[in-house]
Parts: structure tokens; sequence; C-alpha cells
């Protein structure tokens, strides 16, 4: 039975937070990161995971858990272009 997108969305968030809690305060992640985690085979079907890991940011984003970042800086959603990085939201 294949997963719902909530279910998706919710192991995407689940392996965000884990991977973050994982690393230094400071520390932020690649979305390959999160990919490869929740991905279940030994191929590069990861990377079909690689947007629903950025929409699973964004929705941390938005409740304020996270930060999606370019250049060290954080950016909104409609100016991330490209590679990003994802934190912990400082405060």
């Amino acid at each position: 039975m294949a997963e719902t997108d909530r279910q998706l969305t919710q192991k995407l968030e689940a392996a965000i937070t884990g991977l973050l809690e994982r690393r230094a305060e400071a520390a932020s992640i690649c979305p390959s990161d999160v990919a490869r985690e929740v991905y279940e085979g030994d191929d590069e079907g990861w990377r079909e995971l690689m947007e629903p890991v950025r929409q699973a940011a964004w929705q941390l984003v938005a409740v304020g858990q996270v930060e999606v970042t370019q250049g060290g800086r954080p950016v909104a959603e409609a100016e991330a272009h490209g590679p990003i990085r994802i934190r912990r939201a400082r405060r």
C-alpha cells in the first residue's frame, strides 16, 4: 500500500527535525540528507523525494520550527531558487 501524501510529509518533517536534533545547534542540513534518510532503497530513487522534502521544510517554516537558507541567510519560499539549506529557527 502506497503512502499518502500526508504520511510522507509527516515522515519527511520528522526526518528534518531528527537530523537537526543530531547536529550542532547552528548546523544546517541539505534536503538531500533528508531524502536519503527517508528513502528505503539502495539506488538513486531518493532524488524523487527532493521536492517533497522542500515542501515539508516550508511547512515547518510556516510553524516557526526551521528556516530555509541560501548563502547562510533565511529566504522566503518565493525568493528561493536553486540549492537550499535547512536549519533550526533562530530566535
